[in-house]
Parts: C-alpha cells; sequence; structure tokens
C-alpha cells in the first residue's frame, strides 16, 4: 500500500457521482470538493483522497460526532468496494472535524497510559473502529512500559493499554445483545487491520487535484424542497 491506488483523476468522478445521488436523498445543503489526500497529522493519516464539506448544512453532517459524514464515507467505500484495509485511503472531513478528533484520541491515548503506569492496571476503551483503535496504538508505540492491545470481534473490538510485561487478558465473549453505535468513529468498519503504519506509510507531496482543482459537487446556494429533518441541531 505505498503507492496511490484511488486519485483524484479515477476515482474522483465515481465518488462525486454517487454524493450527488445520495445528498438530495439526505435534504442536506452542502458541497464537496475532492482534491489528493493532505496528511493533516502525517503520523496517523495520508489518505489518498480527501472529500472537504462545506455549506449551510455542515452542522447537520458533523452533528452527533459526525455521525452522519462518517456513515456517508462507509457508504461511499462500500460502494467502491474497498477491502478493510483500504479505508484509510480515503478521508471524508468538513471544519477540520478529523485532526480535532486525532487530537482527541492522542490526548485520550496520553490520559489511558498515565492511568496504567500509576495503577498497574490495564485500562480498556470504549468500542472503536479500526481506523480509531490504529490511532490510539500509534499514539503509543514510543512508551516502552506499555503495549497496547485490540481485544473483541466485530462493533465491540476495542483497545486494551497495559504494562509492557502484564499477561494479555482474555479473549471477552462475544455479546449476544444489539451492536453497540459507535458514532465517534472515523469510519473503515470493523476490520482488524489497526495495528499498521500511518496509511500504509504513503508519502509525497499530494496537495490538489489535477489543475489544483479536484472535483466539485453537492447542494449550493438555497436550500430548496428538502423535506422534514429530524434528529440534528436547531
Amino acid at each position: 500500500m505505498s503507492e496511490t491506488k484511488y486519485s483524484v483523476a479515477e476515482t474522483g468522478p465515481k465518488v462525486a457521482d454517487f454524493l450527488n445521488r445520495i445528498l438530495p436523498l439526505a435534504g442536506l445543503n452542502v458541497t464537496f470538493e475532492i482534491v489528493s489526500g493532505e496528511a493533516a497529522h502525517q503520523d496517523f493519516e495520508t489518505p489518498d483522497l480527501l472529500v472537504r464539506f462545506t455549506g449551510p448544512d455542515v452542522e447537520w453532517l458533523l452533528a452527533n460526532k459526525a455521525e452522519a459524514m462518517l456513515a456517508m464515507e462507509q457508504l461511499t467505500m462500500e460502494f467502491l468496494r474497498m477491502s478493510s484495509d483500504e479505508h484509510s485511503r480515503i478521508c471524508f472531513d468538513a471544519n477540520d472535524y478529523r485532526l480535532l478528533r486525532i487530537e482527541e484520541l492522542r490526548m485520550s491515548a496520553a490520559s489511558a497510559a498515565e492511568k496504567v503506569r500509576k495503577t498497574k492496571v490495564a485500562f480498556q476503551f470504549n468500542p472503536m473502529n479500526s481506523r480509531e483503535r490504529r490511532i490510539i496504538h500509534l499514539a503509543l508505540r514510543g512508551e516502552t512500559d506499555l503495549r497496547s492491545e485490540s481485544l473483541g470481534q466485530g462493533p465491540y473490538r476495542h483497545v486494551v493499554v497495559l504494562p509492557h510485561d502484564a499477561p494479555s487478558l482474555p479473549e471477552p465473549p462475544r455479546p449476544t445483545g444489539p451492536p453497540v453505535r459507535r458514532p465517534g468513529g472515523f469510519g473503515g468498519g470493523g476490520g482488524d487491520r489497526d495495528r499498521g503504519g500511518p496509511g500504509g506509510g504513503r508519502g509525497g507531496d499530494r496537495r490538489g487535484g489535477p489543475g489544483g482543482g479536484g472535483f466539485r459537487g453537492g447542494r449550493g446556494g438555497s436550500g430548496g424542497d428538502r423535506g422534514p429533518r429530524r434528529g440534528g441541531p436547531r
């Protein structure tokens, strides 16, 4: 995964066509731009493609920890038939949400590390998707007295931080109830490929689309006839 696979020229039109079909159905007055991936935090994410949303209804996309935006990201990756280990190659963002979320996870990892050092007791995070688990693992990779592991299956998979010489916790039994909701996740499904390097080690300067523009789409201007909207910010 060292080379760019999802380019603006080849994949951008497919993403734009898909979003231009689902955004009117969602009734959201937003526009988007598709450009080559920007390393908002190169140690953690270097996507091939960045889809950046703007417009009056961005707050709806970011409501409930960006639940709607991340759901659209997941649907787009399924539309492109991307495998779970490729999910970090495409990134949806608005108002620098992703950068802020990375910083939040880094702070959570640092806080967990301090608790484990003081108590010598393992710390278990809430369930996260593969992207967020990977960020926690990467944030702790320089802690020589600690280690992090992933436990659980599917939507229940989570990160555990332990003293370096402590035995691993037993794998928890799979719950029988309904799956937990993870609205704050980064998308990317529940795959287990969460221990790799940032973005698969892709580097280089890939800012901006062809001719500096990339692809644009969405619903600009007035909101038009969008129908009732429920459950979002007012």
